[in-house]
């Protein structure tokens, strides 16, 4: 009688390359980057603008997610990461056939071939696209016009985000040159703050009393969604090694020390400066510690983490705080949520630091070369410091075109921005619907007319968030 195991046996369903734990991590870890952007960041940014501008945030997040999919399956997928076209850009083609999905996945301009189906990969892969387009969106909340988005996410998609991930992952010209990008660091985190600010620029500024004081609507639920952000990059940076290995538990633990630190760093400035922590900081400070660690997640030691949030908790602090103030462009430009500091900094940092920091013995683990290294570990490494300075001046200067384009582009047919009228009422005006429309029994709510009337006002300063868009004031050091 044979007594090979039931679960062993090879069957239509479980052909011989599959390896079960490594699929299972993989569509776990997708799933919880999915579960970052549905419902994370739609509950993050419907919480964290004014109350007026609740639904819009949250559905400008929505739609994205859902766009970026059926883009994703219709053509992004194999522009990013398929057969070349060019040395940036993949031929673009379906990933909807059933023979293409159910056999083992590949990326053709790499050594790349996990120990499961394509179907796993495509859909990991989508969830890092949409991610990326909504946190562009942080950038043009409050003013955007949500038919001009729905026509940005899609060519976003395509002209942009594409580009970005053949180049690095895909098997393009800086991948086979040796630009390290563990999971994202320029090719999310650069090119959504890049993209964000650039598209900021063209859309134009919120109305002047929306810029000069923008408090969040509900901080609570907002620690919700960034509670939601934090534990799903668990799979942001578990699922990039393809494998459910030593270098994803390796990422998943210097993950969470650097957004820790980061954090803590953060948290512990705002109170040196302002004297009194500021909740919103604290989310900030999370939100770059996890940008600066993703493009060396499981390439540098534990240590190294700290040194990660160290910087990234101080850096983009710095460039928030102060530098913004001190800077005409930067105070030109209306970036929302400050995505240009809490992304495209951290993730630079964060890029820079790897060619500085990685590890001789971890990179072997996963890179193409097993040789890489970062410059604290060898002369040579200098070499990989200036391959990620090269690669995030590419990232860097493909978004600011692109995204300039598809601005331009979208303006000649559709406004970019709402029209004064709309920005005055919020959700109301342009969703014919509000976030907390009613108090009691059908009734809206009149602060005159129900006797709770606890004062929104204190005698000691409001938080320099609220009452500058997020962004900070000017101190003199």
């Amino acid at each position: 009688m044979d007594a090979t195991p039931a679960y062993s046996l090879v069957t239509p369903a479980v052909p011989e390359w599959l390896n079960k734990g490594d699929n299972a991590w993989q569509m776990t870890a997708a799933t919880l980057v999915g579960i970052q952007s549905m419902p994370g960041l739609v509950v993050l940014y419907a919480s964290i603008v004014k109350k007026k501008w609740a639904v819009n945030s949250a559905f400008m997040a929505l739609y994205a997610f859902a766009a970026v999919l059926i883009c994703w399956v219709l053509v992004g997928f194999r522009m990013a990461f398929g057969d070349e076209l060019l040395p940036f850009w993949g031929k673009g083609a379906p990933a909807l056939g059933q023979k293409y999905l159910v056999h083992q996945a590949r990326v053709p301009e790499t050594l790349i071939k996990p120990w499961y189906p394509m179907a796993s990969l495509v859909y990991f892969q989508f969830t890092f696209a949409a991610i990326t387009t909504i946190l562009l969106a942080g950038s043009v909340l409050g003013r955007m016009n949500i038919k001009a988005w729905m026509v940005f996410v899609p060519l976003w998609l395509v002209f942009c985000y594409t580009v970005g991930a053949f180049s690095l992952w895909g098997g393009g010209f800086l991948y086979h040159w040796g630009a390290i990008d563990y999971s994202g660091g320029y090719v999310i985190h650069l090119s959504s703050g890049i993209s964000g600010f650039t598209a900021a620029y063209w859309v134009g500024p919120r109305l002047k009393s929306d810029r000069e004081r923008f408090p969040p609507n509900n901080v609570l639920l907002m620690l919700a969604g960034a509670g939601l952000l934090w534990m799903g990059w668990s799979g942001f940076n578990g699922g990039a090694p393809y494998a459910a290995n030593v270098d994803a538990s390796i990422a998943v633990i210097n993950t969470n020390i650097s957004a820790a630190t980061s954090l803590l760093v953060w948290t512990s400035l705002d109170v040196v400066f302002f004297g009194k922590p500021s909740v919103i900081g604290a989310v900030q400070g999370m939100m770059t510690g996890l940008a600066c660690i993703t493009p060396g997640a499981g390439l540098v030691q534990s240590w190294a983490a700290i040194v990660y949030g160290i910087l990234s908790g101080s850096i983009p602090w710095v460039s928030m705080m102060i530098l913004h103030k001190k800077s005409s462009l930067l105070q030109k430009v209306d970036d929302t949520l400050g995505v240009f500091h809490t992304h495209a900094v951290a993730g630079l940092l964060g890029g820079l630091l790897t060619g500085l920091l990685a590890e001789p013995d971890l990179c072997a683990l996963i890179l193409k070369n097993p040789h890489t290294r970062g410059a604290f570990y060898g002369s040579e490494g200098w070499v990989q410091f200036l391959k990620q300075l090269a690669a995030a001046t590419f990232v860097i200067g493909w978004n600011v075109v692109s995204t300039t384009i598809i601005c331009l582009g979208i303006k000649l047919f559709i406004p970019l921005r709402m029209p004064d009228e709309q920005l005055v009422i919020g959700d109301d005006a342009v969703h014919g619907e509000e976030a907390y429309a009613l108090w009691g029994d059908g009734e809206k709510y009149d602060p005159t007319k129900h006797g709770w009337h606890a004062s929104l006002h204190s005698d000691t300063a409001p938080s320099p968030y609220i009452n500058n868009g997020a962004r900070g004031v000017t101190i003199n050091l």
